[in-house]
Formats: C-alpha cells, structure tokens, sequence
C-alpha cells in the first residue's frame, strides 16, 4: 500500500516554515508521496480569502518546482463542496484512492488547536497523524495527549501571519518567502 503524507494549509504564503516541513517529509523515506493541499477556505481563518486561492496554489506550485521539492500540489479541496474539514478530505481520499493509506502532516502549532477541529476525535483515530515541532509549542506533549507521531525537524520560526503583517506595515518579508 502506497503511503502518502498529506500536508494541508492556506499557504498563505507559502513560506520557509511550510518549505523546511514539505523537504524534511520529501526526505525522510517514510513515504512514498507528499502532496500539499491548498485549501481554499480554512473554516478556522477568517483571513484565508477564497478569491486568492488559486493565485496561493499557482505560488506554491512555483516555489514546489524552483525548490525542486519532489512533491504534489493538489487542488482536491477545490472540488469538493464547502465547507472544507480536513476529515472529510482524508475521508474522500480514502474512499478514491484504495491502494493509499493516508497520514495527516501537521504543526504542533496545529495539534494545539485540534479540539477546535471538525471531528477531531475521528480524524484522530481514523488516520495516522505526524507532527513536525513549532517553537513555542510541547510537541512531545500534544503528541502524547493526541496520540500523534512526533517527527523531529528543524526549528523554523516564522508564520504566514507574522509575513502578511510586516509586508502591511512596508517590511521587506521575501526572505522569508519561499
């Protein structure tokens, strides 16, 4: 059985943080394909604007091809009816894709928040999830309450917001680009 790890968020943007995750993942060998999921509409954020989706898809497709990160962009959200829950994605996955066992890929920072999750008690017992540490964030903990896999990666301490908030006030933020 095939296994594919599955890396959602709004990417927006698609930054250094979500690069070092989506090549830690490319590299460690413990699976066989990596596809980041764009989703257009995080029922969670109420910053994520529907109408920037597919410039965000289209964005972390280039940065996928400039990095040479051997994974998959998909746009599979897209196509399915609103709203958009991580479990019923994994669940549609599942039931078109047989011959894949699916794993969740999160951030710890993600993890600390699963209760607010739609079905997060499903989701964490109808898939494996693997958690890549945050600063700021007891990964080892959460992994433990959650019954997640803790995956060591390196530190990266930026988020999506941080970016948009210091392009709002005229900061240069492409370092942090990807």
């Amino acid at each position: 059985m095939k296994k594919v790890g599955l890396y959602f968020g709004s990417f927006n943007p698609f930054h250094i943080g979500h690069l070092a995750v989506a090549e830690f993942f490319c590299k460690s060998g413990e699976i066989d394909e990596l596809r980041l999921v764009v989703s257009p509409k995080n029922p969670l954020k109420s910053d994520t604007l529907e109408s920037s989706a597919y410039d965000r898809i289209e964005s972390v497709k280039r940065a996928v091809e400039r990095h040479k990160l051997k994974a998959i962009v998909t746009d599979v959200e897209f196509h399915l009816p609103p709203p958009l829950y991580t479990i019923e994605t994994m669940r549609y996955l599942k039931r078109t894709e047989p011959g894949s066992e699916f794993i969740l890929i999160i951030g710890a920072d993600n993890l600390s928040i699963i209760e607010k999750w739609h079905e997060y008690q499903s989701l964490l017992s109808e898939f494996e999830v693997w958690v890549y540490p945050r600063r700021g964030y007891d990964a080892a903990e959460l992994c433990k309450k959650y019954g997640a896999t803790l995956k060591e990666g390196a530190l990266i301490d930026i988020s999506g917001t941080e970016i948009r908030h210091g392009e709002e006030i005229g900061m240069d933020m492409s370092r942090f680009k990807a």
